[in-house]
């Protein structure tokens, strides 16, 4: 047989089986082109009312930008992913442009230019709206709330301001010919000195927020919250320093002028844990 006629006679089953594959390509199902199934939804949602159980109690912590805070927590179901909120806690109220330093000797903290300390008792009322119930697992019960009421604010001096001058007094010394130095003459009351010569205010608190349940037993419930929360005092709270010395070069104070309006407004994010439980 000639070269030419063994290439023929090979070349047939080269192009059958060839022909073979590309048929069996085209019956192939083309994955590829498949979508992902719809996420289907389950009408069999957990929640309190459902398991008998209508009123929850339990204890947060939480910290903001005016520091550490505790407080108490109320709900009652109003409906199957609806529920009325009550809180009640205790909270810093710290005006936005303080800065604390810390004594690198002593460790003791100072605020420049800080007159009073106030702390801030919040009563919210609010609302909880439980989201997509049928979509993601009740392990994982994503919320969220808003609530408003009344707060209360504890004013007491943080300077000792035995003047009544309206800022921190100070004393020009001679320590060397010709050089002087000023020194302070009043001091910084610790966190309980002070109390007693406190005041009160009312005003308007509010928060906003978004949060999660964890676990899927209501008896233990966990819950982290991320929000904005925010006082209002009408009158004002005077926080820093009202007045302020204006010196010359020699150091010597020549006058005295307005420093620091009191704030009516104080707003902070908020990250809140809570522990609670149904009956």
């Amino acid at each position: 047989m000639s070269t030419l006629n063994f290439l023929k006679v090979q070349s047939v089953p080269i192009i059958l089986i060839v022909v073979v594959v590309l048929i069996s390509c085209l019956h192939l199902p083309a994955y590829a082109q498949l979508k992902e199934p719809e996420v289907k939804s389950s009408d069999n949602a957990s929640y309190p009312l459902k398991e008998g159980l209508s009123n929850s109690i339990g204890g947060s912590a939480f910290v903001n930008n005016f520091g550490f805070g505790i407080g108490g927590n109320y709900s009652h179901a109003l409906g199957p992913f609806t529920q009325f909120t009550f809180f009640a806690g205790v909270t810093g109220i710290r005006d936005a442009s303080e800065i604390s330093i810390q004594n690198f000797f002593t460790g003791r903290r100072v605020v420049p230019n800080k007159f009073n300390r106030a702390l801030g008792f919040p009563f919210l009322f609010g609302i909880k709206k439980r989201l997509f119930p049928n979509q993601i697992a009740d392990n994982f019960r994503f919320f969220v709330a808003a609530s408003g009421g009344p707060s209360l604010a504890f004013v007491y001096p943080y300077l000792d301001d035995n003047d009544g001058n309206g800022f921190r007094s100070t004393q020009l010394v001679e320590v060397a010919p010709g050089v002087n130095r000023r020194f302070f003459t009043e001091e910084i009351n610790d966190f309980f000195s002070g109390l007693g010569d406190g005041s009160t205010e009312w005003g308007a608190t509010g928060e906003i927020k978004v949060g999660v349940d964890l676990g899927s037993n209501f008896k233990r419930q966990s819950t982290l919250e991320i929000g904005y929360f925010f006082y209002y005092f009408d009158q004002g709270i005077q926080i820093l320093e009202p007045r302020r010395p204006v010196s010359n070069t020699q150091g010597e104070i020549i006058d005295i002028v307005e420093s620091f309006d009191a704030q009516k407004f104080f707003g902070t994010p908020q990250i809140k844990f809570t522990y609670s439980g149904w009956w």
